[in-house]
């Protein structure tokens, strides 16, 4: 996650998905952001990736689109960053969500891209410099109860549903 991002790691905090807190939205700053729901498949099926942040919430790994960056790429990039995996391809775009926060008293609109990636060989380890305390991989029931805001899950829904229609990989790939 690029340092720009902290403090909004939880997708939802302090508002409810795409509605501004008390209708200020002229006041708002605008962030994009890109991330990666990763799954591998272990006895057959699919188990996701989560990371845990400094707050104890559960989510998927993502950070700011940088300048001239497209969203896949950013969304690569900060997988690799927040997990250290390096061996992903992107089987493409799931969803976009949108959430409210305050960071440093001022009102912050993300907008975040998720991407469908696939881990290849490798086990995650979690940046904790940028306040990543766990990663684990996670079968979908459990992901669910463990992801706290509904859009995320929302976007694990999404997701699942991909691979149940046969999503496959990307030509493109990291690592």
């Amino acid at each position: 996650m690029s340092g720009k991002d902290k403090g909004s790691r939880g997708a939802g905090r302090g508002s409810r998905q795409g509605s501004a807190p008390n209708g200020k939205r002229g006041n708002a700053t605008n962030e994009t952001s890109a991330g990666g729901v990763v799954f591998r498949v272990e006895s057959g099926k699919p188990v996701f990736l989560l990371i845990q942040d400094a707050y104890g919430n559960w989510g998927f790994p993502k950070g700011h689109v940088e300048r001239g960056e497209q969203a896949e790429s950013a969304a690569l990039r900060e997988v690799m960053e927040e997990t250290g995996l390096r061996a992903l391809n992107a089987l493409g775009s799931i969803d976009t969500i949108d959430w409210w926060f305050r960071l440093r008293g001022k009102l912050i609109h993300k907008n975040c891209e998720y991407f469908l990636m696939q881990a290849g060989p490798g086990e995650p380890s979690p940046q904790q410099s940028e306040g990543i305390t766990a990663c684990r991989w996670t079968p979908t029931d459990e992901a669910m109860a463990l992801i706290r805001y509904e859009n995320a899950r929302a976007v694990l829904r999404r997701a699942v549903e991909m691979l149940s229609a046969g999503a496959r990989p990307a030509a493109r790939s990291s690592g």
